[in-house]
């Protein structure tokens, strides 16, 4: 039997390996037990699921557990993006949301992402709280079940659809009128939940757009749902050649994580985004506050924070803590190198589609290409060049790799290393301004590399004694 086991951003596994239907009940109890235990069972859950194989399944299962134990379930009627749960788990003040998904991963995964009544992703308190229920009832049949049909006749079930609140939420925090004067825009929301939320706004104001992947396809089109630069070979092709295009615009399989084509079709790292936006944000749309980002994303961020005169706080790995400084009103934005990001005002959560749309409003407002205010804003702050890499490790070194990083070097690439930070893994910052950041996997025997520096040759040296460091 399966051990359950949350990772930062929920429990994933594979379907019919560890992600069974007897695991998701048992999983959903765990949630049902916590929620009890915490006195707000009785504000009911939003259920919901991306485009999965059997995800509309898989919320019916978890709707009759909730509703087993009394408690309501607000069931989605369609997949739903992961942002949306979020903002329907503040709207109706629900205990949280349960929302099947496995994010970018590829399709023959599914998950488990529950999201407590504060609108974010749990965090580890809790996560460690329902693990430790769901692995004691392993293998025992101790959920309780209600019929959906019974649970709607004793209003335990409630079918919901939180498009239109959302979207309407969206044209107040959008300039829509702005990107009335972009242009034509690119959509491709990779056959997952933006579907009919990427292009809705554009529709209702006959902006011009172009959108491909915009029908149901559990296989994601043979690529892992994924707007990274490697997985949408084909939204390359297009942008780059139609010059009516002015920018591409792509979202992950539940739509919480973005990719940006400028227009001439080049692929737009997340890091040099998110501090373009918190440069945006702040200078045109003058609002107020500090900036979060993962200790894995781009002292980019940390150098327009720097000019702005606001805070930077640096957090571990996953999206949960950003949300929380959301929740606590004190950033203005807040990012992670893996695409993910949101601002004040919006959901404590990472929300591709809010992303794809400020990043048009800053285009249209500027009237520059993304390349071209990128240069301008390294014109102001310096220049930043980031890199990841998986290095993956023999036995003999996933033995020594505690023993490597407990004893880190003086210098990395001939420059000395000033400080090490340990928020999670181990982050080396250079004397030059150039740091380098060890993360070891926590499912498999590989540690994620991350480095940056001031040009691409020096981020070579960088990366390469890194690597050194730990596998030669």
């Amino acid at each position: 039997m399966a051990h359950i086991s949350f990772g930062t951003s929920g429990w994933r596994g594979i379907l019919c390996e560890d992600f069974t239907f007897e695991n998701v009940k048992v999983v959903t109890q765990a949630i049902v037990d916590h929620l009890l235990a915490a006195g707000e069972a009785g504000k009911g859950v939003i259920v919901g699921s991306d485009t999965r194989f059997m995800g509309r399944r898989f919320t019916e299962e978890a709707a009759e557990v909730l509703a087993g134990s009394g408690v309501k379930a607000f069931l989605c009627s369609r997949d739903v993006p992961t942002p949306v749960i979020s903002f329907e788990i503040l709207r109706r003040g629900a205990a949280g949301g349960i929302n099947f998904t496995a994010s970018h991963n590829p399709p023959e995964y599914n998950g488990i992402k529950f999201s407590p009544s504060w609108g974010g992703p749990a965090l580890p308190e809790t996560t460690r709280d329902i693990e430790r229920r769901a692995n004691e009832m392993l293998g025992e049949v101790c959920y309780r079940e209600l019929s959906l049909a019974e649970a709607a006749k004793q209003g335990l079930l409630e079918e919901i659809d939180p498009r239109e609140q959302y979207l309407a939420a969206l044209e107040q925090k959008i300039d829509f009128d702005a990107l009335s004067q972009i242009g034509k825009l690119a959509l491709n929301p990779l056959y997952g939940t933006a579907r009919g939320y990427l292009d809705a706004p554009l529709k209702k104001r006959a902006i011009p757009y172009l959108q491909i992947n915009d029908h149901l396809d559990p296989y994601f089109g043979g690529q892992p749902p994924e707007p990274s630069e490697a997985h949408i070979p084909d939204f390359i092709s297009l942008v780059k050649n139609d010059p009516a295009i002015r920018l591409g615009l792509a979202t992950d399989g539940d739509a919480d994580r973005f990719g940006i084509l400028d227009a001439d079709g080049s692929y737009i790292e997340p890091n040099y985004i998110i501090a373009l936006l918190l440069d945006y944000l702040i200078r045109v749309r003058k609002m107020t506050g500090g900036v979060a980002r993962s200790v894995a994303t781009s002292h980019f961020v940390d150098a327009v924070a720097k000019k702005h005169g606001v805070p930077v706080y640096e957090t571990p790995v996953g999206f949960k803590y950003i949300g929380d400084l959301i929740t606590q009103d004190k950033i203005v934005i807040g990012g992670e190198e893996s695409a993910g990001l949101t601002i004040k005002g919006h959901v404590p959560e990472k929300d591709g589609i809010l992303a794809c749309f400020l990043v048009a409003e800053m285009v249209a407002h500027e009237g520059k290409t993304v390349r071209e205010l990128l240069d301008g804003l390294y014109g102001q702050v310096g220049r930043f060049v980031t890199r990841r890499a998986n290095l993956k490790l023999s036995a003999a070194l996933e033995g020594a790799y505690a023993g490597k990083v407990a004893s880190v070097p003086k210098e990395i690439a001939g420059t000395a290393v000033t400080d090490v930070i340990t928020v999670d893994g181990v982050k080396l910052l250079l004397a030059d301004g150039s740091w380098i950041l060890f993360r070891k996997s926590g499912t498999e025997p590989v540690v994620r590399l991350y480095g940056e520096a001031s040009s691409e040759a020096r981020l070579n040296e960088v990366m390469e004694a890194g690597k050194q460091f730990i596998v030669g």
